[in-house]
């Protein structure tokens, strides 16, 4: 059976389309002929009415050939009935006289069977003649005489007339099948052909073209249009996850590249270290450099395994929370900045003051700057910042330390006038490994180049962000901005509670 169902679609509908047609044409037809019929057949009934009538008081010897003329012309006058009989039935229903009358078909006259008698007078009914055809009689009794007279119409023009518009509704049908069934299969066609759009589309995919869409279909708002749109923004997504993807692929090697190279540095020190006092170094200031260098080494790749592990924390949601909230005051973070400048470089002039606005100006002292954060992990963006404009500044370069509140935010800058970054190097400079070099750099400088990496982190882990801007005049503005929380107002000044450094 599966075998004779079309496997496209096309043909599919197409076959389905020509059945629901051609049942509905068998069930219209029918009906309609049904109705005809049954309409023609009322009519002869109702001219059989008064003729019975009038025979149920003709006496039955007047059924002689000269009156046989004159049921012709009776039935002459009569639409629907060609073919006119008449008998009178005794009241043992033994026929006493008939007749027959009209143009003819060649049906032979009915059969008058005793159980006419017992008919319904105001019911017709249907009788064959001797070859089957169908005669209509209706049933009179003769009052005062007995017995009962029939007069039977031929139903051979109404069957005639039936025929006739069946074989009409035949031949419509076809010519209306054949032709809706070709305009069908053009209009399923061309109903389809946003379908082959999309396959192709699919194969192009596939081959690898994913920026491949599909064509827009035609006017909005149809079941076409719908699919285009929902398919082209799923192609859509499915490129950016790809594009992303690759993406972090990339990233990821030449973060395993960096790192390897990061942590190969010092294990090397290590190394050549170790082999030296190995190799017989018996001198007491060399096994003692060798011990030195080895600590040192072990100190940094300690502090880059420490930061290659808070990033992959800070990477992985499912790793748990990495920083816990507690209200605080930013201005306790830039003091003690302030401070660390000062210990660093006691020669580079520093100031703090209120954040930089729009047009670049700021008030010339220190706001409050709530906020919900781990002071801890805040206080390592700090020193990382502060770190970054000691290594690649010079002393003389001035710095402004910037708090206060702007807008919904806290805010906290630093803002150094040394030779700020290129292009380059400010879209590069929160990148992991990276690291400055040539006019930003004050050395050699050992640093992995995660500090700004790890910073960033941190303040995107607390739903702030860190923004770099060039400095008016020269230099750059590291500008820590998180979200304000005015129920961190219940802690003190910084002047009453100066953190670790409020003794200085």
């Amino acid at each position: 059976m599966n075998r004779l169902v079309p496997r496209s679609l096309r043909a599919r509908l197409l076959l389905l389309t020509a059945v629901l047609l051609v049942a509905g044409i068998v069930v219209s037809d029918a009906v309609v002929t049904a109705a005809l019929s049954g309409r023609l057949v009322a009519r002869v009934d109702r001219q059989l009415q008064p003729i019975a009538l009038a025979m149920s008081v003709l006496d039955p010897a007047l059924l002689d050939q000269a009156t046989d003329a004159r049921t012709r012309n009776l039935t002459g006058a009569l639409d629907l009935i060609s073919e006119l009989a008449v008998a009178y039935l005794g009241p043992d229903g033994k026929v006493v006289r008939s007749a027959a009358a009209g143009a003819g078909r060649g049906a032979t006259p009915p059969r008058f069977e005793a159980s006419l008698m017992h008919a319904d007078p105001e019911v017709p009914r249907v009788i064959r003649g001797a070859d089957g055809s169908k005669w209509r009689a209706v049933v009179r009794p003769r009052p005062g005489r007995g017995g009962v007279v029939v007069v039977a119409a031929s139903l051979a023009d109404v069957d005639a007339t039936i025929g006739q518009l069946r074989l009409i509704c035949l031949a419509t049908g076809l010519i209306v099948v054949v032709v809706l069934t070709a305009v069908g299969w053009l209009a399923i066609r061309a109903g389809l052909r946003p379908l082959h759009t999309i396959e192709a589309t699919a194969n192009a995919i596939a081959g690898g073209d994913l920026a491949h869409r599909i064509p827009d279909p035609g006017p909005p708002n149809t079941e076409v249009a719908r699919l285009t749109t929902a398919l082209n923004g799923m192609l859509a997504q499915i490129e950016r996850s790809f594009a992303a993807r690759a993406a972090s692929e990339e990233r990821m090697r030449r973060f395993v590249a960096d790192a390897s190279h990061e942590l190969r540095t010092p294990l090397s020190g290590i190394k050549g270290s170790a082999e030296l006092h190995l190799m017989g170094a018996a001198e007491p200031d060399d096994v003692h450099r060798a011990m030195r260098r080895i600590d040192t080494e072990a100190a940094r790749l300690t502090a880059l395994v420490e930061d290659l592990l808070l990033l992959a924390r800070l990477d992985e949601s499912a790793a748990g929370p990495v920083v816990d909230p507690a209200p605080m005051d930013l201005r306790t973070l830039a003091a003690d900045a302030r401070h660390d400048l000062h210990a660093l470089d006691p020669d580079r002039p520093v100031r703090l003051t209120g954040p930089a606005g729009a047009d670049g100006g700021f008030p010339p002292v220190p706001a409050e700057a709530l906020v919900l954060g781990d002071e801890d992990r805040l206080r390592q963006v700090v020193v990382n910042l502060v770190g970054n404009v000691h290594a690649h500044t010079p002393v003389t370069a001035g710095v402004r330390i910037g708090v206060g509140r702007v807008g919904d935010e806290a805010v906290l800058e630093v803002a150094d006038s040394g030779p700020g970054l290129t292009g380059e190097q400010a879209e590069r400079v929160f990148e992991r490994f990276y690291r400055a070099d040539g006019s930003r750099s004050r050395g050699a400088g050992r640093g992995a180049g995660l500090g700004l990496a790890i910073a960033r982190s941190l303040v995107t882990a607390h739903g702030g962000r860190v923004e770099l801007r060039p400095t008016p005049g020269g230099g750059a503005t590291f500008r820590l901005c998180l979200p304000w929380a005015a129920e961190a107002g219940k802690l003190t000044e910084p002047s009453q509670n100066p953190g670790r450094n409020g003794s200085r």
